[in-house]
């Protein structure tokens, strides 16, 4: 691996099937290094099956997989030493405390944890809490002990799968700074959620995939701008008017009757509308 690497994560006609069920079909992606890319779709798209793949825990059918330049097998550990990995269905050993287990994988990453302490502190773990067992803690602990994880080794490519499940809102806005943090560091993130304001407030990209295929990529404010607004217009005899507007918006005023207006209310397109017109348009 080199600094001069363009792309943290590239996939070439990557595709993959259960049986007669696909897992995923012809992926080509190309994730910048230092971006946050955000990984959306419906359950059964093919987001996880695409992590694995990724990582190597899962081989393709067909297409190969490049970190940094490296293909991912050939990479082995000296490669997956530079990736964190938070998996959506998160598994601790329950006899381990939470100290251990940070411990435990430290060693499996084979570099330094010289970000834990201040990831603990900025989650807001309670430290007297990692000297019990992970078999007490609540969903939200043992989520935030998996963050502590995957970001502790300060690795260039953090790959996190639904990674704010059990979270409270603070916490979840703490996680959004740091991916945020880990942007400005240089490091890049793949960001897989259905926490839709989560990829609106720190992704640089997004890919939407929806029956095992990419269906659109896109920065996010082009993929806001891509999409009608809604606007809501109310008027002093209490009429209330919504309609959708491409374009411009100042070109709007032009288009509706004026007499009586008494408000104007402009909607942009959330990412959440945005991710639910893609998929409508598909069926598996």
């Amino acid at each position: 691996m080199t600094a001069q690497d363009k792309h943290a994560i590239e996939t070439r006609d990557l595709s993959v099937r259960f049986g007669e069920v696909p897992g995923v079909l012809d992926l080509n992606l190309a994730v910048h290094v230092g971006e946050v890319y955000g990984f959306l779709g419906p359950n059964g798209a093919g987001k996880t099956t695409t992590i694995r793949l990724l990582l190597d825990l899962l081989r393709p059918d067909v297409g190969e997989v490049r970190l940094f330049g490296s293909e991912v097998r050939a990479g082995g550990a000296a490669l997956r030493a530079h990736v964190g990995f938070l998996p959506g269905d998160l598994a601790l050993f329950p006899f381990l405390n939470g100290f251990q287990t940070l411990r435990f994988l430290e060693g499996l990453s084979g570099r330094e944890a010289k970000l834990r302490d201040q990831l603990l502190e900025r989650l807001r773990f309670p430290l007297d809490a990692l000297k019990r067992p992970v078999r007490t803690y609540s969903t939200g602990m043992r989520q935030k002990i998996g963050i502590v994880a995957a970001f502790q080794h300060d690795p260039r490519l953090l790959v996190l799968d639904e990674p704010t499940t059990g979270l409270d809102p603070i916490v979840r806005d703490a996680f959004i700074e740091l991916v945020n943090d880990r942007r400005a560091a240089g490091r890049t993130v793949f960001l897989s959620s259905h926490v839709l304001d989560e990829i609106d407030r720190c992704a640089d990209r997004v890919g939407l995939i929806a029956g095992a295929r990419l269906r659109m990529e896109s920065t996010v404010s082009e993929l806001r701008e891509s999409r009608p607004r809604t606007v809501v217009l109310r008027y002093a005899d209490g009429r209330r008017e919504s309609r959708q507007h491409h374009g411009d918006p100042r070109e709007l005023l032009d288009q509706i009757p004026r007499d009586g207006l008494v408000e104007v209310e402009i909607r942009p397109a959330t990412l959440d509308e945005v991710f639910r017109s893609v998929v409508g348009e598909d069926t598996r």
